[in-house]
């Protein structure tokens, strides 16, 4: 653990030079991809007090690698926790978490908007274990709060929410947690560390999707947990034995591209706005869905515990996906994929990515319209996305039935 955790620095040096110094050798500049299964002691003794964590040492990849500490090491200084541990994947970050502390009889309250494959969680698997779930609406603080108070082992709140960006106050929910000694987690991914910091905010678990904006290049895979060294501990017990270990190799692709956060996560949420306040001037758009405009249900929320905005939005559009067919194909400046948080710009329907898993039936529940169009701003310039956009609405206004 490093010792002055870079206090003084600001976001930018912390996302630059955190939890590298320690991993690099020969004098390297950069942390080494370090791709050993296995690390070799002669010495029987420190062999056992690094195998009991009496001592620091790395003895199997499955438990632990100096690339992939490197990783926790900078998004644990970047969320301001005492410790992290990190995952294969966003969604093996996020069931890792709920599945360490959950038991039979336990309950878990959240919210109705958790990205698809965490609501599946929520629907099918957790029920499977006799663990009772109660989903509130997103934004209900009333309802949520009453719910929590019965009690309950986990809190479980994304915010912003994927992918209508729905915003929950997190402080207040985790007065309510706390009240009944529910652990109270955070997906983070959305925002990242430039734009909020759930564990300042009271929460004692942030969750991540690495994949996404902290490594920003769409080229690996991860995910990882912040907090106390005593949860966190307990997380990553569950995930050394149940396997869902981060790779050296994508550790390393998400450290390179961490060093790059801040300043793409300011020209995304920048040109987010811009994206948002032409959306909502299209006569073919029926709702724009961004945090960071006035006309947004829960822009106040988002304005006191977020430093920006983000850089996603989505927009419903009139005719539903008949019009989304015809819009999407059009766009130049556009990755369409399932996924997010890329230099690239990307878009997507719901029910292709964030909510591919769920039923027509259960998206409506959620209130996402099958004609919104989940839209990841990249690094552009702002002015070609929007002409991209202007020359494929003209195209769709010619062409809608």
């Amino acid at each position: 653990m490093e010792k002055n955790e870079y206090l003084n620095a600001g976001v930018s040096t912390k996302a630059v030079w955190a939890g590298e110094k320690e991993q690099r050798v020969h004098g390297a500049t950069q942390v080494p991809v370090v791709v050993s299964v296995a690390y070799g002691y002669d010495d029987m003794d420190e062999w056992y007090d690094v195998a009991i964590g009496k001592k620091f040492g790395h003895i199997y990849g499955r438990n632990t690698n100096p690339t992939v500490a490197a990783f926790e090491n900078k998004v644990r200084i970047l969320e301001g926790a005492e410790a992290a541990t990190s995952f294969s994947t966003g969604m093996a970050a996020i069931s890792n978490v709920l599945y360490t502390f959950l038991r039979p009889g336990d309950k878990v309250v959240s919210i109705k908007d958790t990205y698809g494959g965490t609501n599946k969680i929520f629907t099918e698997f957790l029920p499977n274990m006799n663990v009772v779930v109660t989903l509130c609406n997103t934004g209900d603080h009333e309802a949520i709060e009453a719910e929590v108070k019965k009690g309950c082992k986990i809190l479980y709140l994304e915010t912003p929410t994927n992918p209508t960006v729905k915003i929950t106050d997190i402080e207040r929910m985790v007065k309510a947690g706390k009240a009944v000694g529910a652990i109270v987690v955070v997906d983070n991914t959305f925002a990242t560390p430039i734009n909020q910091n759930p564990l300042a905010l009271g929460a004692d678990i942030v969750l991540h999707s690495a994949t996404k904006f902290l490594g920003g290049h769409a080229d690996a895979l991860g995910g990882v947990a912040c907090g106390s060294k005593e949860l966190i501990e307990q997380v990553y017990h569950y995930r050394e034995i149940n396997g869902a270990t981060l790779a050296p190799w994508d550790a390393y692709l998400l450290l390179r591209g961490m060093k790059t956060l801040k300043l793409r996560v300011l020209q995304q949420a920048k040109s987010a706005m811009e994206i948002a306040k032409y959306l909502e001037k299209q006569e073919l758009v029926e709702a724009v869905y961004y945090p960071g405009l006035e006309s947004h249900v829960h822009h106040d929320i988002a304005k006191k515990q977020m430093r920006g905005f983000g850089g996603m939005l989505s927009f419903a559009l009139k005719g539903g996906m008949d019009s989304v067919k015809v819009l999407l194909p059009k766009l130049e400046y556009a990755n369409r994929a399932a996924n997010l948080g890329a230099v690239e710009t990307t878009y997507g329907p719901a029910r292709t990515t964030s909510h591919v898993e769920c039923t027509v039936e259960e998206r409506k529940a959620m209130g996402i319209p099958e004609g919104l169009v989940r839209i990841s701003v990249g690094i552009e310039d702002v002015e070609d996305l929007i002409a991209d956009l202007e020359q494929a609405f003209q195209h769709l206004a010619k062409n809608i039935k």
